[in-house]
C-alpha cells in the first residue's frame, strides 16, 4: 500500500504568508504558496494568444539553444512553437479568466437533501515550482440548498482551477471556494489525491508517495457526514 502524506496549509488573516527568509529552492521544496488567488500581474491580458504565444516559442527556442540542443533537427525545430501553442491553447488556460466555465443551476425538484458525491474526477495540472506536472483525482461532494448543478459541471470546474501553474492547497481550497460560491451552498467537501513529478521525478525522486489534501465546510464539519462522504469514495 502507498504511503500518503498529509499537507496542511494555515494562511494568516489577510490570505497571504510571508516567505521572506527563504530561498527559492525552498519554496519549492516546502510547497508553500502565498495566496488563494493564482499570483497574477494587472497586465496579464494585454497581450493576445498569438503574441503570447509568439514570445513562449521564442524564449522556449532561447532555452533549447542553451541546452546545445541543435533546433535544425527535423524533430526539433518545431517543438518551440509546439510547446508555446500548448501553454497558451490547452495547459494554462486555465489562467484565463474568459475559460471559465458558465455555470447554469436547477430547481432541486425532487427535494433531494443528501449529500451528492462525484468522485474520480481525473485532472492534470503543472507544480508552479518546478513547472512539471501534477496528476491525480478529486473527490467532491455538496448538499443542495435548494439548487442542482449539471454534473459536467462539477469536472469542468475542476479542469478549470487544474489547468494554470498550481500548488495542491491552493487547488483544493480554489475548487470548494468556487462551488460554494456558485450553489449558494456552505455545505461542500473536497479531497484531493495527487502524485507530483517534482517529487517523483527530481528532488528527491519518491515514485511510491502521494499527497492528499482536504476541505471541509458546513455540514461537513461533522464528523458523521465527513465519515460518509469518505465511504462513499472508498478512501
Amino acid at each position: 500500500m502507498k504511503q500518503k502524506e498529509i499537507t496542511l496549509n494555515t494562511l494568516l488573516d489577510d490570505n497571504r504568508v510571508s516567505l521572506a527568509g527563504l530561498s527559492a529552492e525552498e519554496i519549492g521544496d516546502e510547497h508553500a504558496f502565498t495566496s488563494i488567488d493564482t499570483p497574477m500581474r494587472e497586465d496579464a491580458f494585454v497581450l493576445s494568444e498569438k503574441e503570447k504565444m509568439q514570445r513562449i516559442e521564442q524564449h522556449f527556442r532561447g532555452i533549447m539553444e542553451t541546452l546545445g540542443l541543435d533546433l535544425n533537427d527535423d524533430s526539433l525545430k518545431g517543438t518551440p512553437e509546439r510547446v508555446a501553442k500548448m501553454y497558451i491553447k490547452e495547459i494554462f488556460t486555465g489562467l484565463d479568466p474568459a475559460n471559465k466555465p458558465k455555470i447554469a443551476l436547477f430547481e432541486n425538484k425532487y427535494k433531494y437533501n443528501q449529500m451528492l458525491v462525484e468522485k474520480d474526477i481525473t485532472f492534470y495540472s503543472n507544480c508552479e515550482h518546478h513547472f512539471v506536472p501534477i496528476f491525480g483525482k478529486v473527490h467532491l461532494a455538496y448538499i443542495s440548498s435548494g439548487k442542482v448543478i449539471g454534473l459536467s459541471k462539477l469536472n469542468r470546474v475542476v479542469q478549470y482551477f487544474a489547468k494554470r501553474p498550481q500548488v495542491q492547497e491552493r487547488f483544493t481550497m480554489q475548487i470548494a471556494n468556487e462551488l460554494k460560491k456558485v450553489l449558494n451552498t456552505e455545505d461542500v467537501a473536497i479531497i484531493v489525491d495527487a502524485k507530483h513529478l517534482c517529487v517523483s521525478s527530481r528532488g528527491v525522486q519518491d515514485d511510491n508517495s502521494a499527497t492528499v489534501t482536504s476541505y471541509y465546510s458546513g455540514a461537513f464539519e461533522q464528523e458523521a457526514r465527513r465519515q460518509e462522504f469518505l465511504h462513499y469514495i472508498n478512501l
